[in-house]
């Protein structure tokens, strides 16, 4: 159970982690759209000489304007944060799930090898 909660809080993390324009791998920059490889490269040139304080800093590479700026503020927006209850319901719901799928399992190794049907309860 509390792997399985540390699993989804870990997961949720990465998927609302903010990108930091100034530390980025080249990695990270191209996993916000419209950067590839090579805005990526422009990116990380810019910053060896100059500090990015917010995508706004953007616009002073050549290349980049309000659509590149804009994606990268989207990128830069946490979504909801999930509840602790929203995690405990889905968490029981796997549960549930994981106990259903071992019983159903279960009875069909009882049929197969006794060759009787097992009555649902």
């Amino acid at each position: 159970m509390r792997k399985i909660v540390a699993f989804l809080m870990l997961c949720c993390s990465f998927l609302f982690a903010e990108v930091n324009l100034q530390t980025a791998s080249k990695e990270e920059l191209m996993g916000i759209k419209g950067i590839g490889a090579k805005k990526a490269d422009q990116i990380i040139e810019y910053r060896k000489t100059n500090t990015i304080k917010s995508p706004e800093d953007l616009k002073n590479i050549k290349g980049f304007g309000d659509s590149i700026v804009g994606n990268v503020k989207n990128a830069n927006t946490p979504a909801t944060v999930p509840t602790k209850q929203d995690l405990t319901k889905k968490v029981d719901t796997i549960k549930e799930d994981k106990k259903k799928e071992l019983s159903n399992s279960v009875d069909k190794k009882i049929e197969k090898t006794t060759g009787a049907i097992v009555p649902k309860l």
